[in-house]
């Protein structure tokens, strides 16, 4: 029977579906909100060597096909099975014959026309390009040991220090002395070196200290053609195809569906033998195309958000908005995430655009993941690329954060007011010497969170603060989003000379890791990477993109200033203090004269640190700055780009010198 038309409009418009249930009685569904909600998990298929269970939620389909294929590309089905329509919207078919290897796709029929073959939204295991679903063996995909890997140890969310990679990047330079070059193995080699034999890899994050790695999109995406990797097709995945598998790009065999599954999970194991936890981006607020999309062929209209006028919605400034507040785009979300955290011990999530997502899906999620383990970590974008088509006051934005505990988001504040805006590239911020941007490094130095010293008025983006505990903030100055920190550094400051560079570099990041909230780097701040000035090198070649480890040769100060940065925070919990309180007891910022001068102590033995009090100050200028501190004597362990916990000097009496254009540290 003919299916009516479903009108594609939430606001102001009805949305009216008519479809044929079990019994033969139309059903109209006049509202997103009335669609049914499928009962148990969201799985489309179940294998047995005996006969295979598919499963697909159409709702508003009159008739769908289970297509069966011999290869995961080119070729005809071999043979089309009917499905059956069964309970809340829910289309059933078995197949009592031993499937192992096979690939499908589902097609349903709506308002009198197919609407194109699908792995369904929820493909677990795919061929190449992901264009069918897969049926493997799934014990087969477990490496020697899976049973017993264990998520590294973590006291507090306090304790997190991030390091966001991309896979290509961070390995396939012919300097980095990695084998699986841009794959998933590469974070599985130790022992790798650069030319001069220092580490790289795996070994340089331990070496480094970083407790957790951030990796740019994994799961399958559109945009790279798994059939020609030789050509050197480079993208960062925010463009999703199949949530729910790894990218077939970083594997060493796109073509076997268990391979890149396997290999995912070696990567992971390596990493958590290594003491190191694995953060995943996840991008569920937009997929690569609309009409196309898994989503769209599978239930019209239902996963994205519409405009008044039934146009698409482009909160994403991708094409589409997906509508996290309708319960089965919430329940897909909820599953996904717990099927990564159980199914491949992901450690945490960083949403994409998370501020296109409402309120109660990201408080679902994070209620959800307690019940695995309570220190995943979740954090995200707290902004939208264009205004979303839901309230503004139930969207996940950073200015809404404080009715989202356990998740935290990035403080554009800090990043602007240390570089600039990200916006105009080439004008600075405090690094450059220009004033202004001192109330916005003093709001992310508390973490974002309320405290007596700060003057919102003058803060860059926010006139009030937005977390309720400091872990809510993710601190750092670049990511693989806009200029990496050399490059818009060089941006801002026309002619700054390499000199120059290396004490800026240490300066933001020393920001960065005395600040309360997380401290978040990206890959090859440690050496001083560049990106040759490209901003947006989401599809430049390898050329752009790699790391070149002759730099940690080139610029080693510069690695290990970052490294007992890192073990500074790490030994010194003043530094990670985590409770909101506890920062605006212990943390007082000192008063300085003039400006591209901020100062602050933590004192009285902060959050129970074996130092007492301990002078933090940043000087942005080109000469040294005096500063005023309570009278006392001082060890020095951090000044002039050199940081040393045993001690530099000895600082006396009541005022101390700052040299230009660095950080200095001391403690009674």
């Amino acid at each position: 029977m003919k299916v009516s038309t479903n009108y594609l409009a939430i606001f102001g418009v009805t949305t009216v579906a008519t479809v044929m249930s079990c019994s033969s009685v139309k059903k109209e569904y006049t509202s997103f909100e009335l669609y049914p909600v499928r009962t148990g998990s969201l799985v489309e298929m179940e294998y047995t060597p005996e006969a295979t269970n598919f499963m697909l939620w159409s709702p508003t389909a009159d008739e769908v096909r289970l297509m069966l294929y011999e290869a995961g590309e080119g070729g005809h089905a071999y043979e089309t099975v009917r499905m059956q329509p069964g309970e809340d919207g829910t289309w059933t078919a078995t197949v009592n014959e031993d499937l192992l290897g096979k690939f499908y796709t589902f097609n349903a029929k709506i308002n009198d026309k197919w609407q194109g073959d699908t792995p369904g939204i929820n493909a677990r295991a795919v061929g190449v390009n992901g264009k069918r679903a897969a049926i493997i063996n799934w014990d087969s995909t477990n490496p020697e040991g899976w049973e017993n890997d264990q998520r590294p140890p973590l006291r507090s969310s306090a304790d997190i220090i991030i390091y966001e990679m991309h896979h290509r990047d961070f390995s396939v330079d012919s300097t980095s002395g990695v084998q699986n070059k841009g794959k998933y193995l590469a974070l599985t080699e130790h022992g790798t070196t650069n030319p001069d034999k220092l580490l790289t890899g795996i070994d340089h994050l331990v070496e480094l200290g970083v407790t957790h790695v951030h990796l740019l999109p994994s799961f399958d995406y559109a945009s790279v053609d798994e059939t020609k990797l030789d050509e050197n097709r480079y993208n960062w995945g925010y463009d999703p195809q199949n949530y729910n598998v790894p990218d077939g790009s970083y594997s060493t065999d796109p073509y076997k569906p268990d391979t890149r599954i396997r290999e995912f999970k070696q990567m992971v194991q390596a990493l958590h033998k290594a003491g190191i936890r694995v953060i995943m981006d996840v991008v569920y607020n937009h997929t690569f195309n609309t009409g196309d999309s898994n989503f769209e062929r599978t239930v019209p209209g239902y996963f994205y958000r519409q405009k008044a006028d039934g146009t698409w919605a482009d909160g994403s400034g991708c094409g589409n908005e997906t509508a996290s507040e309708r319960p089965m785009m919430r329940k897909f979300m909820i599953e996904s995430i717990l099927y990564w955290a159980k199914e491949y011990h992901i450690d945490g999530f960083r949403f994409d655009l998370m501020g296109v997502h409402d309120i109660e899906t990201m408080n679902a999620i994070r209620e959800a993941v307690d019940t695995v383990d309570p220190t995943i970590c979740l954090y995200g974008e707290g902004w939208a690329a264009q205004s979303p088509q839901y309230p503004a006051d139930s969207l996940a934005m950073k200015a809404n954060m404080s009715q989202m505990p356990g998740i935290a988001a990035f403080s554009d504040e800090l990043r602007d007011g240390i570089c600039g805006p990200v916006s105009a590239k080439h004008k600075g911020a405090f690094l450059a010497g220009i004033s202004g941007g001192e109330m916005s490094l003093k709001f992310g130095i508390v973490g974002a969170i309320k405290h007596p010293q700060i003057h919102y008025d003058s803060v860059n983006y926010s006139r009030k603060s937005w977390a309720e505990q400091p872990t809510q903030m993710i601190s750092y100055v670049s990511c693989h989003d806009g200029l990496c920190l050399i490059d818009r550094l060089k941006a801002s400051m026309p002619g700054i000379t390499h000199e120059q560079l290396s004490r800026l570099d240490k300066l933001a990041q020393t920001v960065v890791f005395t600040s309360q909230g997380i401290p978040f780097i990206y890959a090859g701040e440690e050496i001083m990477r560049d990106k040759q000035g490209v901003d947006n090198s989401y599809r430049s070649p390898d050329a752009v993109n790699a790391i070149d480890w002759r730099r940690k040769t080139t610029n080693g100060d510069v690695f290990t200033y970052y490294k007992r940065l890192i073990d500074l925070r790490k030994s010194h919990p003043a530094f990670r203090m985590g409770e909101a309180e506890m920062v605006r007891k212990h943390l007082e910022f000192l008063p300085v004269e003039g400006s591209n001068l901020v100062a602050f102590c933590l004192k009285d033995h902060a959050n129970g640190d074996s130092w007492g009090d301990i002078i933090v100050a940043f000087n942005s200028r080109t000469i040294p700055a005096r500063l005023a501190v309570p009278v006392g004597k001082y060890t020095v362990v951090c000044k002039d780009g050199m940081i040393d916990v045993r001690g530099l000097a000895i600082q006396t009496g009541s005022e101390v010198i700052i040299p230009a254009q660095s950080a200095l540290i001391m403690y009674k």
